[in-house]
């Protein structure tokens, strides 16, 4: 359980939607900022993991709009920081209003997980939310 493994730390939170919702299962409809622009996400764990698969899960209805996210991890407790993916994605909320990425990996010794997301790549005043993240 994620909760067990890793400590959270967070550049913002709506009190409405809390991270643990987007991290445990059956805990809610997700993570939401509460304020506007780029947000991290990262996760600390005490004891070093290995990873094997990161599912990232995000939700927008209402606002089209490009969001970015970059997810990347540290082995040396956030001294430097390797990539693992860095994409985008076109939210439209009368066609695509979900993305959902499975991204296979193979990390040994990792302490921190970071995942930055930019909300909107064209609109600095766009709140930035998380449906889901596991890790296996």
């Amino acid at each position: 359980p994620l909760d067990e493994l890793a400590e959270v730390e967070i550049s913002s939170e709506d009190a409405g939607c809390p991270i643990e919702s987007a991290l445990l299962p059956a805990a809610g409809a997700g993570w939401r900022a509460a304020v506007p622009g780029k947000q991290t996400i990262r996760l600390l764990f005490p004891q070093p993991q290995a990873l094997r698969r990161i599912h990232l899960s995000f939700v927008e209805t209402a606002v089209q709009r490009t969001q970015e996210y970059l997810l990347r991890w540290s082995a040396d407790g956030g001294q430097s920081f390797r990539d693992i993916v860095r994409q985008q994605w076109n939210f439209n909320p009368q066609a695509s209003i979900s993305q959902t990425e499975e991204h296979r990996v193979d990390l040994a010794g990792v302490t921190v997980l970071e995942l930055i997301i930019v909300p909107d790549i064209g609109n600095e005043h766009a709140i930035a939310s998380l449906a889901q993240l596991r890790i296996a």
